[in-house]
């Protein structure tokens, strides 16, 4: 089981507040970490990761953009429909290397799965926004976790 006892949170924080957010981000790259545990070294080679696990649809990241500080990643499971192959959850998320946090940064506008529209980016504030897409994050990745889910890369690191 994942924990994020690593965090440390130096006063009560209001839920959907940015220090909130934060500690939000801080988790996410923590579960993040120990589902892809050469996170960190991924190269712009290493292709599409996939998790294969007993009881689950297999789980595909993609590597999109990397720099110095920052990695870009798409995170999601693929369904066959009548109209091909569909993602969903459909996740961009940023990796901040130097902070150590994590950002989803966008979720695919098409939801194959009614439990997933309340995660929906088109109401409310930024903040809140950020906050709804972000706390999906962190409840897949833990759920995704909870599944056995690993991804590794069986490429050469760059």
């Amino acid at each position: 089981m994942i924990t994020d006892s690593a965090i440390s949170l130096p006063c009560f924080l209001q839920p959907r507040s940015f220090a909130a957010l934060m500690t939000l981000y801080e988790s996410n790259y923590i579960r993040l970490r120990a589902l892809v545990p050469e996170l960190v070294l991924l190269g712009k080679d290493a292709g599409a990761l996939v998790s294969n696990v007993p009881g689950d649809v297999p789980l595909h990241l993609s590597l999109r953009e990397r720099s110095r500080y920052t990695t870009t990643l798409h995170l999601t499971y693929f369904f066959e429909d009548a109209f091909g192959r569909v993602p969903d959850p459909d996740l961009y998320v940023r990796i901040y290397q130097d902070a150590r946090m994590a950002e989803a940064l966008a979720c695919g506008a098409q939801r194959r799965h009614p439990h997933l529209t309340p995660f929906e980016t088109e109401r409310g504030s930024e903040l809140e926004r950020r906050w709804s897409r972000n706390m999906m994050l962190n409840k897949w990745l833990e759920y995704c976790a909870d599944r056995g889910h690993r991804l590794v890369a069986s490429v050469e690191m760059a």
